[in-house]
């Protein structure tokens, strides 16, 4: 059993930043795959960023290229999410997300993982 906690969401004007982060109980965690997701209200649950067990491979969304960077450190069993330039449209509920199942590694894909976190809320004023 995995359970997954994320915090550090808020309110923040466009423009700003944010850093979500997600610890994660287990004592294998540097072998899960991680991912942030994030739905908006009306609309499907996204994914946002992924990063495998080896902070080698990321995969990122192209809504959040270029802003937003995944990091893990697994000494903390923890994965973040730094988030940078942000806009209006990123206001979401944002969701960890960890693969223990291990398997061919497909990040971006909402099946891929088995453990869900509760969410936290991210709101980006105008």
């Amino acid at each position: 059993q995995v359970q997954l906690e994320e915090s550090g969401g808020g309110l923040v004007q466009a423009g700003g930043s944010l850093r979500l982060s997600c610890a994660a109980s287990g004592r294998t965690f540097s072998s899960y795959a991680m991912g942030w997701f994030r739905q908006a209200p009306g609309k499907e649950r996204e994914v946002v960023a992924g990063i495998g067990w080896s902070t080698g491979r990321t995969y990122y969304a192209d809504s959040v290229k270029g802003r937003f960077t995944i990091s893990r450190d697994n000494a903390k069993n923890t994965v973040y999410l730094q988030m940078s330039s942000l806009k209006p449209e990123d206001t979401a509920v944002y969701y960890c997300a960890a693969n223990s199942r291990g398997g061919y590694m497909v990040l971006e894909r909402l099946a891929y993982y088995d453990y869900w976190g509760q969410g936290t809320q991210v709101t980006v004023s105008s």
